[in-house]
Order: structure tokens, then C-alpha cells, then sequence
């Protein structure tokens, strides 16, 4: 590709991504998130600094009202215990019968095959997007992400895979979309692959097009820790840092730094 054609390319995606992440902070989505013990409160936080309002609770008694009253849902594997999968189950049933979408997130299901069996299903309840690492995806789709299978396999699950990485990858079957924003720190910071899906599931609440959603929210984060670890010091220092760094993204900063095609 020409540069002047990869730079248009990066213009032409990035501009409907920076209005994606202006819509969350002016609209101010609520995200129930069913997340681990290790992520919950760093997602919040993250959520909080993109314009969004967390929601964390998995009590029996309160997640149907919870999930009813929200405008997106992530349901994150991480810690997979037997009261985290009763309330994802009735979240989803919450969130199809009010039309929510909803964020999965098979975290380390290349560990546990009744995990990865677990996600499987949970697939074919309707997700909008899948957010996971190469790992995961293999784990998942029984085959790597390469070449055809990542794009074929989001598009006979009828959903979109955000494939995140040293470069991310989004496609919905039919698009696919690269992304080469972020920094090494970011894989020394638990819970940051957890905190990308929450914002997938931020951008969802307020954009119908599931695959503009994912790959708008995957760049941000992106863009973020890359402003992030201009000010940090090693990794604890990051984890403040890419909260305040999310807190002041906003348009020209994101158009400014995109490598998305």
C-alpha cells in the first residue's frame, strides 16, 4: 500500500473511532460487569476514566435488575467460579431479553478445557464481540489466527472477534481492522486485557456497528497506554497513568497518535 493510501485508510477508520469514544463520554453508558476478583476494581476505574458508569455486582438476588437497567454487559471468565457462572447466565437471558449487547471475554480458557467448553457455549448465546489473545482464540476456535481463521471464524459465530496482541485485530467476517497502537507495559499490568473488554462493551452501549464499536474502544486503550508510558516510571506507576491518560484522550489526541487500517 502507497503511504498516501495507508495514511487515507487510518483517517477513514480513526475518524468514526473518535466519534465512537466522544459518544460514550457524552452519553455516559452504564456497563454491568461481571468480571474477576483480581480486574473489578481497575475496570471500574478505566470505565470511570472513559466516561462511563460501572456496575460489579453477581448477587442472585439483584443481577437481573442490575443487567435490566444497564446499557451494555461484560462477562469476563477470569475467575470462574460457580457463583460468577450463575450470574452470567442470567445476565445474558437479562441482556437478550432487553436487547443489550454484551462483551465476552474467555479469560484463560487455554487452561481449563470446562472453561474453554463453558465460553464455547456462551458463543452461541449471542455475544457482540469476543474480546481475547492469541491463546485464547486457539483455544476457542481449535485453530491459531492466521491467515483466513480469524475472519471465518467471527463470521460463522455471527460475531466480532477483537484479537488483542502486539498488533489487535478486529473483524466482524466480513472487515478487518489492524491496530499497532500501545506499549510493552501494558502486558506487565494484570487485568488489562479485562479492562480492554469493558470498554468494547462502553463503545457497544452507544454504537450499533459491533465492529466500528470493538475496534474504536481497542485503539483507545491503545492510544492511552502509549501516553501513558511517556509519563510512567515502570509498571505501577502505568496502572495510575493510563487512568489519567484515558481522562484527557480526547479527538485530536486520538486522530493524532491512530495506526489503524
Amino acid at each position: 500500500m502507497r503511504e498516501a493510501d495507508r495514511l487515507q485508510s487510518t483517517i477513514d477508520i480513526a475518524t468514526p473511532c473518535a466519534d465512537v469514544i466522544e459518544r460514550v463520554r457524552a452519553r455516559s453508558p452504564r456497563v454491568h460487569c461481571i468480571t474477576n476478583a483480581v480486574a473489578q476494581n481497575f475496570t471500574a476505574n478505566v470505565l470511570l476514566a472513559a466516561g462511563a458508569r460501572p456496575s460489579m455486582t453477581i448477587s442472585p438476588e439483584e443481577i437481573g435488575s442490575f443487567v435490566a437497567s444497564a446499557d451494555a454487559l461484560l462477562v469476563n471468565l477470569g475467575t470462574f467460579d460457580a457463583a460468577r457462572r450463575e450470574a452470567a447466565d442470567r445476565a445474558i437471558e437479562v441482556a437478550a431479553e432487553e436487547g443489550l449487547p454484551w462483551v465476552l471475554d474467555p479469560v484463560l480458557i487455554d487452561r481449563s478445557q470446562p472453561r474453554a467448553a463453558y465460553a464455547a457455549d456462551l458463543v452461541t448465546r449471542g455475544p457482540r464481540a469476543v474480546r481475547l489473545n492469541r491463546a485464547e482464540f486457539t483455544a476457542l476456535a481449535s485453530a491459531a489466527p492466521e491467515g483466513e481463521t480469524l475472519w471465518r471464524y467471527a463470521g460463522d459465530a455471527r460475531t466480532v472477534i477483537g484479537l488483542t496482541g502486539e498488533t489487535d485485530v478486529v473483524s466482524d467476517g466480513a472487515r478487518v481492522a489492524t491496530i499497532r497502537n500501545g506499549h510493552p507495559l501494558m502486558a506487565r499490568v494484570t487485568a488489562m486485557g479485562c479492562v480492554a473488554s469493558a470498554l468494547v462493551a462502553a463503545c457497544l452501549a452507544i454504537e450499533g456497528d459491533a465492529w466500528l464499536a470493538t475496534t474504536a474502544a481497542l485503539l483507545a486503550i491503545g492510544v492511552a497506554g502509549e501516553g501513558a508510558a511517556a509519563h510512567a516510571r515502570g509498571p505501577g506507576s502505568f496502572a495510575m497513568e493510563i487512568l489519567d491518560a484515558l481522562d484527557r484522550l480526547d479527538r485530536d489526541g486520538l486522530l493524532a497518535r491512530a495506526k489503524v487500517q
